[in-house]
C-alpha cells in the first residue's frame, strides 16, 4: 500500500525487454539505500518489487498484464518516474490509501496556468470516468491528487507548485498519457450499488 505522496524522482537507467517481461533498472539514489530485495516500490503509480539493489539504483521485473494496462511500456534510458516506498507502520498517511494497481491510462488534453499552480484537463474511457467524482481523490502517476471536476468525458486537477517542483507531472504536455488509479473505495461502493440492483 502507498498514499500517493511522491518523495522523491528516479531516472531510468536502463530499459530492456526479455521476451514479454520488461527489465528496468533505475538510479533512485538515496531511497535505494531504504529497498532491500523483494521490497515493493511504486513507480509512476505502478506497485513493482525491487529484484535487485545497490546504494544508488535497483532493478524489476514488469509483468504483460502490467505492460498494457500502463505507461511502463514507453519508458527509455534517461526517463524520469515518480518514486513512492510503502509508508512504515507508524508513519502520517496523507494522501489517500494507494494499492499501485493501475486501472488504465488517461490523456492530457489541456492546461491553464493559475497563479503559481496549474490546472490539467484529462480523458479517461468511460469505465474509469464512472468511478470519479468532483472533490474525490484519484492517482496519476503515482501522484494522490483531489479532483476538481468531472466531466463527460474528461476530469480537471489542480497541481501546487509543490507537486509540479518535486513529480514528474510538471513534464507533461498535451497528449501525453499518465497511469491512473481510481479509489478503490470508490470500486467497493460501485460494487455494492451494482448487487442490490
Amino acid at each position: 500500500m502507498f498514499t500517493g505522496l511522491v518523495v522523491d524522482r528516479g531516472r531510468v537507467r536502463n530499459a530492456r525487454e526479455r521476451g514479454e517481461i520488461l527489465e528496468l533498472e533505475v538510479d533512485a539514489g538515496r531511497m535505494a539505500r531504504e529497498l532491500n530485495p523483494g521490497d515493493s516500490i511504486s513507480v509512476n503509480g505502478v506497485c513493482l518489487t525491487a529484484t535487485e539493489v545497490s546504494r544508488k539504483r535497483f532493478s524489476t521485473q514488469v509483468m504483460p498484464e502490467t505492460l498494457i494496462r500502463s505507461t511502463l511500456s514507453r519508458l527509455r534510458k534517461g526517463d524520469a518516474v515518480n518514486l513512492e516506498l510503502p509508508p512504515r507502520a507508524g508513519d502520517r498517511l496523507g494522501g489517500h490509501f494507494v494499492q499501485g494497481h493501475v486501472d488504465g491510462t488517461a490523456t492530457v488534453t489541456r492546461f491553464a496556468e493559475d497563479d503559481g499552480a496549474r490546472r490539467v484537463w484529462l480523458s479517461a474511457d468511460h469505465d474509469i470516468l464512472r468511478y470519479l467524482v468532483d472533490k474525490g481523490s484519484v492517482t496519476l502517476d503515482g501522484v494522490s491528487l483531489t479532483i476538481v471536476e468531472v466531466g463527460r468525458t474528461t476530469f480537471q486537477v489542480a497541481l501546487i507548485p509543490h507537486t509540479l517542483s518535486v513529480t514528474t507531472l510538471s513534464d507533461l504536455r498535451v497528449g501525453d498519457e499518465v497511469n491512473l488509479e481510481v479509489d478503490v473505495l470508490a470500486k467497493y461502493v460501485a460494487k455494492l450499488s451494482e448487487r442490490k440492483q
